[in-house]
């Protein structure tokens, strides 16, 4: 079996470090940690045209159909550049819960935002208990009669502080499998109730709490 990269995939590995030696030098990563906004505007856009934000999306959502192989190529990119940007919460964190969990209207709706990188959106999961299952997701969303009702706290959502809309992991159902009383909910930063406060991190990572309703 052969493992090795395809051309068209070390075509993108030299493209993606030629672009990010040039745009993302090591004083604009030492700048980008001290910013409050933590990347750079111009530099996400040039990412969209490069067509790198919607490059495993199929072309049917405004993306480019490529493999989730060549994702982890430009990846390894980014990382070795130390690209301060909000690409893991927007394109794989959310962008991919998008894809693999929305309906139609929903993936219609974002997927095309995100690939030419006019929406940014971050993942609400983790709660202060700091654990990953089912059963540590404590955040209500409670029915009415117009919707639904968020109530709680999420912990290190990554650039929340930037993003439009959050991915909001709650529970909706009381009893049975824990995985089977959840619901994530694409919720409006601006959303009435939501406050948004940054986490000084060590590692300046732009993490945010978040604090939905009254708690």
């Amino acid at each position: 079996m052969d493992f090795s990269f395809t051309e068209e995939q070390e075509m993108l590995r030299k493209t993606a470090r030629d672009f990010l030696e040039k745009e993302c030098p090591k004083t604009m990563v030492r700048e980008m940690a001290e910013d409050e906004v933590g990347y750079s505007p111009q530099l996400w856009k040039k990412m969209a045209e490069l067509g790198w934000l919607g490059l495993v999306f199929p072309t049917s959502f405004g993306g480019g159909g490529g493999s989730f192989l060549d994702l982890m190529v430009l990846v390894e990119e980014m990382g070795r550049a130390l690209l301060p940007s909000p690409f893991f919460a927007t394109v794989i964190l959310s962008g991919f819960y998008v894809f693999e969990a929305g309906n139609e209207e929903q993936k219609m709706g974002f997927l095309p935002k995100v690939a030419n990188g006019e929406i940014l959106l971050s993942l609400a999961l983790s709660e202060p208990g700091v654990e990953y299952d089912a059963d540590s997701i404590n955040v209500r969303a409670i029915s009415q009669q117009d919707g639904y009702a968020i109530n709680g706290t999420k912990l290190f959502v990554p650039y929340a502080s930037v993003a439009d809309h959050l991915l909001f992991v709650t529970r909706t159902k009381e009893g049975g499998e824990p995985g089977g009383g959840l619901t994530t909910f694409i919720v409006d930063i601006k959303t009435p109730g939501i406050t948004c406060t940054p986490l000084k991190t060590l590692g300046r990572d732009h993490q945010c709490w978040i604090m939905a309703g009254s708690r």
